[in-house]
């Protein structure tokens, strides 16, 4: 938005000051034009428009079928236990990740070492590749044994195919896959608290353990929850892939349907529609989360209705403006 003033030489529009010059008159604010915005919206909007026309018409769609998946018993069970997937997984890798990233910060040698092979090892191979390792570690360790080591004594010995089922395994997939991820998010957060803050506290004669939970950790969830909530994102979506060992989760369902049913397309679309609503859900606590702990460090961002109210006020301040200047002039 710009700003004009009448000239020196122009009539006067106010009273005279006491010297007997004129003052200049109010000043009148002119909006600025953005016609690039509104060829650009209107594009996208018409673009938006004929793609999702083209997509409600195609015969293939079956709106009725995706309908009569949507809450289907089946469909149900899979988001259960995606949901129940997901959140042990995050929990697991939450409260892994803290110990690993201690561990990875320890002035103890083996500590660090043991936690910086953990880290490379869980991210530096494929989650689809873990998934199967731990799907099929029935063939890798046939049986768990629990007894004294290097002697014949056993107390206790297990089938691993029946002490980890699939589900067992796609949790400790997707958990120890995390804890590596949530082990670094958990090391830059510490990293970024000042270290004269762990000093204080140690010269109040707080213990370590007592320094990290009550002084370290808490100003560190401001880093750590942002990359936090996208990860667990990531993990709702990631549990997609317990299908390729069979772990009751959404999408397995809806592969068990579809092969046997072959309408592909809508009952892809009724697990989107169930990964695009559970993903909404939990991006509300996270921006709560990272609003609360940003508190004092992060300027208020604009929300989607401040934009549309400021956008409204660009689209009204034209015409109030042409309506006051009427108004001016019919008096």
């Amino acid at each position: 938005m710009t700003a004009t003033q009448p000239s020196a030489t122009a009539a006067p529009a106010g009273p005279s000051g006491p010297s007997g010059a004129a003052r200049p008159g109010p000043i009148e604010a002119v909006p600025v034009r953005h016609p690039g915005r509104w060829i650009a919206a209107v594009l996208v909007l018409a673009i938006g428009i004929g793609s999702l026309y083209s997509i409600l018409q195609n015969p293939n769609l079956r709106l009725d079928v995706v309908g009569e998946y949507l809450f289907k018993p089946l469909t149900l069970n899979g988001v259960i236990v995606t949901i129940w997937l997901t959140v042990a997984a995050m929990i697991m890798g939450v409260f892994g990740g803290i110990v690993v990233a201690v561990m990875r910060l320890s002035p103890n040698p083996v500590l660090s070492v043991a936690a910086m092979l953990f880290i490379w090892v869980f991210r530096g191979t494929p989650l689809l590749l873990q998934l199967i390792f731990w799907g099929f570690i029935g063939a890798f360790i046939p049986k768990i044994v629990v007894g004294i080591p290097f002697t014949s004594v056993e107390f206790w010995s297990f089938e691993t195919s029946q002490l980890i089922p699939a589900t067992v395994a796609a949790l400790l997939a997707l958990g120890l896959n995390e804890m590596a991820y949530a082990a670094e998010i958990v090391r830059a957060g510490i990293q970024s608290v000042d270290p004269g803050q762990t000093e204080a506290a140690h010269s109040l004669g707080m213990s370590p353990a007592k320094t990290l939970r009550r002084i370290v950790l808490p100003q560190a969830m401001r880093v750590i929850i942002p990359p936090m909530g996208n990860e667990t994102i990531t993990m709702l979506k990631s549990t997609s892939l317990v299908a390729v060992v069979a772990g009751d989760d959404l999408m397995s369902n809806i592969k068990e349907a579809y092969t046997q049913n072959y309408l592909i397309i809508p009952l892809l679309l009724v697990a989107a529609i169930w990964y695009l609503a559970l993903t909404s859900i939990l991006s509300i606590p996270q921006m709560w989360l990272e609003r609360r702990y940003g508190r004092g460090f992060n300027a208020a961002r604009p929300t989607i209705s401040s934009r549309v109210s400021t956008f409204t006020q660009s689209i009204s301040l034209p015409a109030r403006g042409k309506r006051d200047a009427k108004k001016e002039s019919a008096s």
